[in-house]
């Protein structure tokens, strides 16, 4: 049999997969099984923060690789304190905790939060509020936690504590913290898989400001948005927030599994010995390529990330059928009359890779990626939206 026929008959159907199978890449660069050039403006889902085989990060992984590819968490190894190091350096965040994904890493959060109002307040204070359109992950609580029905079928009961607001909705929001006790309130700054649409900043700052008022603990959720992809290291920057936890996945490690929850000085003691924990969390492997990758997001490195944004938002606004151009930084929603699924799928067929949220198109490149190769591909897709 040959690969989709395997994928047919071993792996459970729960992806709806492109007809591709792509067995290389470079850079942004992908090539399938025929050998067909793809320009990459998906990263793996964000997840490719340098693109794909970049040389130093595969040098740093083999390294490890070959030095000592996992040890648990009993015993210390270098590559996970000093990328702990490293985040917290350049966030102003005092602490952190490893985990595999971002559904993992929220679901520290929820933990962290929870654990934060019962030491203060006992068993009183245990809701987290989310917003509508949110998406938070799919475990079993933090599919509780994102704010779309749609993700609340099937695998009931659900755990209880979430309620839910709309977006740039202030008064809900107060309305919401002062109905009932609540020990957080999540956001995500963009909602991605809720179609890449920004939050408006003086909303999330007013926010943060009633948190305050009620030592209800702010979570910001840069599972997607984090580690550059905004044009910031992290989207909480670009508002003037300061969180209580964050959350990150997806780009950290350039390919790797590995998330993190990020503590500031109000929870970082939270947590105690046996409290948490994950057996491949802080991975050395995976540690050693975030490293790569963490330590070359540096200001020349943002700074094209935020030119290149406003190519394509230039490129693309006023191009038939194109409604609105949403996101921020390398993180782009493109809001068409046409069908979002018809685009990707004839973006695929002349050789470019783009996403879906909701009912838009997505792009998602990488941070590096070369501007002759970006121009070439939102060439390619402006002629696909037109026609």
């Amino acid at each position: 049999m040959n690969t989709k026929q395997l994928d047919s008959e071993y792996i459970v159907h729960t992806y709806g997969r492109a007809d591709v199978v792509f067995t290389k890449g470079k850079g942004s660069e992908l090539y399938d099984e025929t050998g067909k050039r793809y320009i990459d403006l998906g990263a793996g889902i964000a997840v490719n923060t340098l693109g794909i085989g970049d040389t130093e990060w595969l040098a740093a992984v083999t390294k490890q690789a070959g030095t000592l590819a996992h040890i648990s968490n009993l015993y210390y190894t270098q590559p996970c304190a000093q990328l702990a190091e490293m985040l917290c350096t350049r966030t102003g965040m005092k602490k952190v905790f490893f985990g595999n994904s971002g559904a993992e890493a929220n679901e520290g959060a929820i933990k962290a939060a929870r654990k934060y109002a019962h030491d203060k307040y006992g068993d009183t204070r245990s809701t987290i509020v989310t917003l509508h359109n949110s998406f938070h992950g799919r475990t079993i609580a933090t599919l509780a936690a994102t704010g779309q029905d749609t993700f609340h079928t099937h695998f009931g009961p659900f755990p209880k504590g979430f309620a839910y607001v709309p977006a740039n909705d202030l008064p809900a929001m107060v309305a919401q913290l002062d109905a009932v006790p609540c020990a957080a309130v999540m956001m995500e700054l963009i909602q991605g898989e809720g179609g890449v649409i920004a939050l408006d900043p003086a909303y999330v700052r007013a926010v943060e400001a009633e948190c305050r008022k009620r030592d209800v603990l702010l979570v910001i959720d840069e599972v997607q948005t984090g580690n550059g992809r905004t044009g910031e290291l992290y989207a909480y920057q670009i508002y003037g927030i300061h969180p209580d936890i964050v959350t990150t996945a997806k780009g950290l490690a350039g390919g790797l599994p590995l998330g993190v929850v990020m503590f500031n000085d109000r929870t970082e003691n939270v947590l105690g010995r046996g409290q948490h924990g994950s057996t491949f969390g802080g991975n050395p492997v995976c540690c050693a390529g975030a490293l790569s990758v963490l330590s070359r997001i540096d200001e020349n490195l943002l700074s094209d990330v935020r030119e290149k944004a406003a190519y394509i938002k230039t490129a693309l606004e006023g191009t038939p059928h194109v409604q609105a151009v949403t996101g921020l930084g390398l993180m782009i929603g493109i809001e068409t009359d046409k069908k979002a699924a018809d685009v990707v799928g004839e973006c695929l067929k002349r050789g470019v890779v783009v996403l879906t949220a909701h009912d838009r198109v997505r792009l998602l490149p990488a941070l590096n990626i070369p501007m002759n190769l970006l121009k070439e591909a939102v060439g390619i897709l402006k002629e696909v939206l037109a026609s």
